[in-house]
């Protein structure tokens, strides 16, 4: 690929919603890790680190205004195969980014400062509720995906090499899908029942990032 490709594909991305959102999700999670590194050794420095992971934070936040209407036009249509799992997937995914609102206008000083907390709270609670099931049901579509796979390899070879292709194919994206959500997951955790190995730095630090490169992969235009 050459250098004038992978400008073409990085315009693409960036000019995507969810591009920017990973772009300054990576920028979050690296100054996180950043002031860990140095707040002992370099103060001075880890606190620019932390004002940056704040500015950064509070940014994605603003991008995803009205995110939360995703969630609620998928409540809208049936829920086709998967039923309550989808029912209740979307649902969290909604709570998630609606009360994520409220956090944000809280932490900019829009609303007051106590408000932050509990609409945090709910937030990750719904997005946490959410990330369950959608774990699950990806789960499920990657083991239909694997018996699929092997009957078509029995059955036809190299006349099905194009379908199972696709099937791996949609495998690669249902892994990371799954990645970014566990990730996702444990960063939940640590806002609903803080914990010593969820709210450690180094782990949210390195969940921060498997979640944005996951989903960089994934929106990343083929």
């Amino acid at each position: 690929m050459s250098a004038g490709d992978t400008l073409d594909k990085l315009v693409v991305f960036l000019a995507k919603r969810d591009g920017i959102d990973k772009l300054v999700k990576t920028f979050q999670y690296v100054s996180k890790l950043a002031h860990w590194a140095a707040e002992s050794s370099n103060p001075g420095f880890a606190g620019r680190a932390k004002n940056w992971e704040t500015s950064a934070g509070l940014s994605r936040k603003a991008f995803r205004t009205g995110r939360f209407l995703t969630g609620l036009n998928a409540l809208r249509r049936a829920p086709g195969e998967f039923g309550a799992l989808a029912v209740l997937a979307n649902a969290g995914e909604m709570v998630y980014f609606f009360f994520d609102h409220f956090t944000w206008l809280s932490r900019a000083g829009v609303l007051d400062a106590w408000l932050a907390r509990r609409m945090s709270f709910i937030s990750a609670f719904g997005e946490s509720v959410g990330y369950v099931f959608f774990i699950a049901m990806d789960l499920i579509m990657i083991r239909r995906g694997l018996r699929q796979e092997r009957k078509l390899l029995r059955d036809g070879g190299k006349d099905n090499e194009k379908e199972v292709k696709k099937i791996r194919m949609d495998r690669v994206m249902r892994l990371m899908a799954t990645a970014a959500n566990v990730a996702d997951l444990i960063i939940g955790i640590a806002d609903i029942e803080p914990n010593p190995f969820c709210n450690h730095a180094v782990t949210l630090g390195i969940s921060g990032l498997v979640s944005a490169w996951a989903g960089w992969y994934r929106n990343w235009p083929s």
